[in-house]
């Protein structure tokens, strides 16, 4: 790649986050939801731990940081969508995509930038904010070194990877489905609770767990928080989610081209 198309994606992506940033009152009202879901799961999980202490490997204290942890990433790794596939799934009903097509710029590169702007705005505007107000109002437990924090930005960047490979193939099914809108839905549902957004993945036993430890969506939340909590080893982890990025951006690669093609031949 050459450092022209370097500066290109730079600015998409410094565009995907200046686009999310104008919205300053959706931001806010974010702040204040991710705040009173973390008050309520908080409380939740103090009853929970109460009566199983070291639940899923976690004492209590751990159990409350993965709380907060977990609503400072939900916006960031869009496990809830509301992210860039939406608005490409419209332009693929509409035909706007062929516009796209003939850019000179890559289609799945361009989006990745564009993700990755919103995805940083998020960790900054919508995280930041919801673990401050958890680590005021409860005992969190946080790493001392440096390194720690370190390895778990890398597993936070790893995981948004992971997450926008996952949504561009959603998005891109809507060049064979009539609407993308249910197939996106029902990622929606299962990423709540296969991402560890509801409860901690390693508190599911027996085969279900070990299945849902191994989907992508344990690369979101899982993993990061895991390595935070002193949980998981940092280059197993990088290892398991750089894994799932590979696969879904070949994949992502593989079903553009196919849709390209499909584009071609239905515009003649």
């Amino acid at each position: 790649m050459s450092v022209g198309s370097w500066r290109l994606y730079a600015a998409v992506a410094a565009g995907g986050f200046r686009r999310y940033a104008t919205y300053r009152a959706a931001t806010l009202a974010g702040v204040f939801t991710n705040t009173v879901f973390g008050v309520i799961l908080a409380y939740t999980y103090i009853a929970l731990w109460d009566e199983r202490p070291h639940l899923g490997g976690y004492d209590q204290s751990q159990a409350l940081t993965y709380v907060w942890l977990g609503q400072a990433l939900l916006m960031t790794m869009c496990v809830m969508g509301t992210g860039f596939e939406e608005e490409l799934i419209e332009r693929i009903r509409t035909g706007d995509i062929a516009i796209d097509l003939y850019r000179p710029a890559d289609l799945q590169l361009w989006w990745l930038a564009q993700d990755m702007g919103r995805a940083l705005f998020h960790l900054l505007g919508r995280g930041v904010v919801p673990v401050a107000f958890g680590a005021w109002a409860f005992d969190l437990t946080f790493p001392a070194s440096a390194l720690t924090w370190l390895e778990f930005l890398v597993a936070v960047w790893f995981g948004m990877l992971v997450s926008y490979s996952f949504r561009f193939l959603l998005a891109l099914a809507a060049f064979w489905l009539l609407d993308g809108a249910g197939i996106i839905q029902m990622a929606w549902l299962a990423g709540v609770f296969c991402s560890g957004m509801v409860l901690p993945l390693n508190v599911i036993p027996g085969l279900l767990g070990e299945v849902i430890r191994a989907l992508p969506w344990a690369a979101l939340i899982q993993a990061p928080a895991d390595i935070l909590l002193g949980e998981a080893d940092a280059l197993s982890t990088y290892a398991f989610q750089a894994g799932w990025a590979v696969a879904l951006l070949a994949a992502g690669r593989l079903l553009q081209a196919a849709a390209t093609r499909r584009v071609v031949v239905q515009g003649g």
